[in-house]
């Protein structure tokens, strides 16, 4: 009886079974919410009557699909560090630094062998240093990565003067970038490689359980004996050689280096990393999640600008993809540890 002595509603009780259905059909939908959104959004551009007549022809998504290649490979590479909850701003300026000396080396007759090992090397160098400061002088991860991104930007401004390095490009680099194989953009397949080993090493050793491992509880992993500081600096130096990688493929798309590529992919790269934990396994950043954020921000912005949206109208498409990619992350994060 209730006060006054009102009778009270018996408690609703969910059947057990009921219960066990709608986890696993809350998490098939968690899941594949974002593939879905990315469907939609390809559904919407091609029957709007601003971008019906472009956007679903076969020119426009090939150039689609391949111009996101650069930023996927730098997404990829922020998302190793990402997984055991450390942060790399450098990716931008690290595949910035890459392209513009993989241009200027081919420029100057370089084997294009040497300038991709080059471009790469770059890349490695900059992931060792970040490593260094991080994991042996201890310095916070976003404060090292951020400052490196300054050093990095300083470097590129003194090497071009912020004019974009365009020259003799051998033809074999630039065909590699922009052509095709059976209708397929070269550069996408290049990303499939990637993406490939990514999820293999990820999903499939040991060093990717150490990863989530410490994304997870570093204090247990600590516990089970896995070397912290080695783990953590390997992603930087993983992150720096992926973001070199994406440095020569921009080269080989663009037939040159534009100095100011770190603005370009920077947003979308760590909007894609974090979104990633809210597709295909949500609450843990995964490489397919990675791929399906990249292209439903590349869907959007792309749809956009042929819709005659002014360019500002970007940002607010890859900051807010930021911004909710990182609550998203968090609140499916917590919950999947609660």
């Amino acid at each position: 009886m209730g006060a006054g002595g009102a009778p009270q509603a018996a408690p609703v009780v969910v059947p057990a079974r009921k219960r066990r259905l709608r986890k696993p059909i809350r998490a098939y939908l968690e899941a594949h919410a974002f593939l879905g959104l990315l469907v939609l959004a390809l559904v919407f551009f091609s029957v709007w009557p601003k971008t019906s007549a472009v956007f679903p022809t076969t020119a426009n998504l090939q150039i689609l699909f391949g111009s996101s290649t650069v930023a996927a490979i730098a997404a990829l590479g922020s998302l190793i560090p990402l997984v055991c909850n450390e942060w790399d701003l450098s990716i931008g300026a690290t595949a910035g630094l890459s392209s513009v000396f993989v241009a200027v080396a081919l420029t100057n007759g370089t084997s294009p062998f040497l300038a991709i090992a080059l471009g790469i090397g770059i890349g490695l160098a900059v992931g060792i240093v970040n490593a260094v400061l991080v994991t042996r002088l201890n310095v916070n991860a976003v404060i090292t990565t951020l400052g490196m991104s300054i050093i990095l930007a300083g470097i590129i401004s003194l090497k071009t003067g912020g004019v974009t390095v365009a020259g003799s490009i051998p033809v074999a680099v630039t065909n590699f970038g922009t052509l095709s194989w059976f209708g397929i953009p070269r550069s996408v397949v290049a990303l499939a490689v990637v993406a490939a080993i990514a999820y293999y090493v990820l999903d499939y050793t040991p060093y990717g359980r150490y990863l989530y491992a410490l994304g997870s509880n570093r204090s247990a992993a600590r516990l089970t004996g896995i070397r912290i500081k080695l783990v953590v600096g390997t992603t930087f130096v993983i992150a720096g050689a992926l973001c070199g990688a994406a440095g020569v493929l921009q080269v080989a798309r663009a037939g040159g280096a534009n100095p100011h590529l770190a603005d370009s992919i920077l947003l979308p790269a760590l909007a894609a990393a974090f979104l990633s934990a809210a597709a295909v396994r949500p609450g843990r950043y995964n490489v397919g999640g990675v791929l399906v954020s990249v292209y439903f921000l590349a869907v959007l912005n792309n749809g956009l600008n042929l819709a005659g949206a002014p360019e500002y109208v970007s940002n607010f498409v890859n900051g807010g993809a930021l911004i909710v990619g990182v609550g998203v992350a968090a609140r499916l994060g917590g919950r999947r540890e609660a």
